[in-house]
């Protein structure tokens, strides 16, 4: 059964215990909601929510699609959210989905590809009575903030991963695997981006909307979660930015050090070239070539090779080509 975990609560408190295949026990009490959390459901469960609860299809539709954009939806007095949860794997970012059905006395989440149940949200709300007692908004809150409260870890790693490799990039040449690494954080970003885009949206349309089953209260607790979202989307472009300028600034400084190596191979080239170019002279076996018959010809040609060898050496030197 994928159903983990299904009560009622009354007064801030759970009340009851309750199976979405008995009609009986989702009957519920004037002063009572009900929160039920789902895993992975199959059709026959989707099937008997929409019996249970009179859930819109299209909604369920939504809910059964792995890749959906977060959304939200009103039908009627049902409101129908997407919520996408993100995690690293492996350096990369793994999306799931929740799914959630908010209506005037129940609201159902439905979990798919998210490995962070919400046993632990549960048990936080549940010991914060004064809050739960008001009701569905009050936990949808909790579970959006724990949707979103996944997202900031991720760009922090992937924060730390830049600036790591921009140490390394004024250092030395980055190798294929760094500049790997980095155009793979790069489209991670962008994704990313694309996800928190819509979810900046739904936040934004929960702090103005006017329903009857959420609270006015309730409506700073939205705003600080699409605040969140902001500062995760700032980040993100922030993050964008600083890969751009790293491979910027990588290259001007692969193109420095290029050009360094290439002015110390021609300054050598250049004193390699006096040597060859009189060693070449005196190779030509002419019979009549100056300083041939000289007692000290070889000894001159030497110290002229060395003499212009020196020279050039010392004038690169100066110029820092050397």
């Amino acid at each position: 059964m994928a159903v983990v975990a299904a009560y009622a609560y009354a007064g801030g408190k759970r009340s009851r215990e309750l199976s979405i295949a008995t009609p009986e026990d989702v009957r519920i009490g004037e002063k009572e909601f009900v929160w039920i959390g789902i895993v992975d459901p199959t059709a026959d469960e989707l099937a008997q929510l929409e019996a249970a609860f009179d859930l819109h299809p299209l909604a369920l539709e939504d809910a059964a699609q792995d890749h959906l954009r977060p959304k939200l939806d009103v039908y009627g007095d049902e409101l129908f959210i997407v919520a996408r949860t993100a995690r690293l794997e492996d350096g990369v970012i793994a999306y799931g989905k929740t799914a959630i059905f908010v209506g005037n006395k129940h609201i159902i989440t439905i979990r798919t590809g998210s490995l962070r149940d919400h046993t632990r949200l549960r048990t936080h709300l549940e010991e914060s009575p004064h809050l739960l007692k008001y009701g569905v908004d009050y936990v949808l809150w909790g579970v959006l903030d724990f949707v979103v409260d996944c997202y900031l870890p991720i760009i922090e790693a992937f924060e730390e991963e830049i600036f790591e490799i921009e140490r390394r990039a004024l250092d030395a040449f980055l190798d294929r695997n760094e500049i790997h690494r980095i155009f793979t954080i790069r489209r991670e970003l962008i994704r990313f981006r694309r996800i928190l885009g819509p979810m900046e949206d739904v936040m934004s349309k929960l702090g103005h909307l006017d329903l009857e089953f959420l609270d006015a209260e309730a409506r700073p607790y939205y705003r600080d979660v699409y605040d969140q979202v902001q500062r995760v989307a700032s980040r993100v472009e922030g993050a964008k930015e600083v890969i751009s300028s790293m491979l910027e600034a990588s290259s001007l400084l692969e193109q420095q050090r290029q050009g360094i190596i290439t002015r110390q191979l021609a300054a050598w080239a250049a004193i390699l070239a006096v040597p060859t170019a009189i060693a070449g002279v005196y190779g030509m076996n002419f019979e009549y070539i100056p300083e041939l018959h000289w007692r000290y010809g070889y000894f001159a040609a030497l110290a002229l090779i060395a003499g212009i060898a020196a020279l050039l050496f010392w004038r690169f030197r100066r110029a820092g080509w050397l």
